[in-house]
């Protein structure tokens, strides 16, 4: 198994770090933004980090696919679930977003996302 997005998580998250000592008023702004689009509220926790996902996959953010994958698969995101979700943000972005729609599954694979039954 890859662990591409276990590193490229791990790299972005000390460049996060780094934010917070550097830009102290960004980083905790962009952290109240992030909590509180992540409670639960009319649309569920799961809902939602699936419409992150979808919106990453759509504007191709490497960083974000694996960030989202680790949140969906510990939302017990099922892969049916993610498979519907890549075909509305395929809908929404067109060829690149089949490419960056396997990226994700990848993505969500690494993470101990439920693989494909051969």
């Amino acid at each position: 198994m890859s662990e591409h997005y276990h590193q490229v998580v791990r790299e972005i998250s000390g460049k996060l770090r780094e934010f917070n000592q550097e830009i102290p008023d960004t980083a905790q702004a962009f952290g109240a933004l992030t909590k509180a689009t992540h409670t639960e509220g009319a649309i569920s926790k799961k809902h939602k980090e699936l419409m992150a996902m979808a919106i990453a996959i759509a504007a191709r953010c490497q960083g974000c696919l694996g960030f989202h994958a680790q949140a969906c698969v510990k939302l017990g995101v099922t892969r049916a679930e993610f498979l519907e979700m890549i075909q509305v943000a395929v809908y929404m972005g067109g060829g690149p977003s089949m490419m960056t729609g396997a990226e994700a599954l990848i993505a969500f694979e690494e993470y101990g996302g439920e693989k494909a039954v051969k």
